[in-house]
């Protein structure tokens, strides 16, 4: 188990449901994929390591959630302005998803 944390650390994260307009592979990295999610009317892109678990065209116009604000990074030239949750079940991954759709942009609480 990691350390704990306190609640306002924990507050400071921004999760929030997205929909996933594309998906394509990194043309870099066998495990990554590049994901155009729209949040809030907006689209960015997030770089996901879930190559081999979901193919691309699967995860379009599906719903994930994701970390909102977290810092922008370039992983493997390519930028990527948040991260999708997701579970390590052993050798799978399996996507965190919202039960039923949302609207884009809701606030995970």
């Amino acid at each position: 188990m990691k350390p704990p944390v306190s609640y306002e650390d924990f507050a400071k994260l921004d999760l929030r449901v997205a929909t996933v307009a594309t998906a394509r592979e990194h043309p870099n990295a066998d495990k990554l994929l590049l994901l155009e999610i729209e949040v809030d009317g907006h689209k960015r892109q997030i770089v996901a390591g879930i190559r081999g678990h979901y193919e691309p065209e699967a995860l379009v116009d599906t719903q994930v959630v994701i970390v909102n604000n977290l810092d922008e990074v370039v992983i493997r030239g390519e930028e990527s302005r948040g991260m999708l949750l997701a579970v390590g079940d052993g050798e799978a991954v399996v996507l965190i998803r919202p039960e039923r759709e949302c609207t884009p942009g809701a606030a995970i609480r």
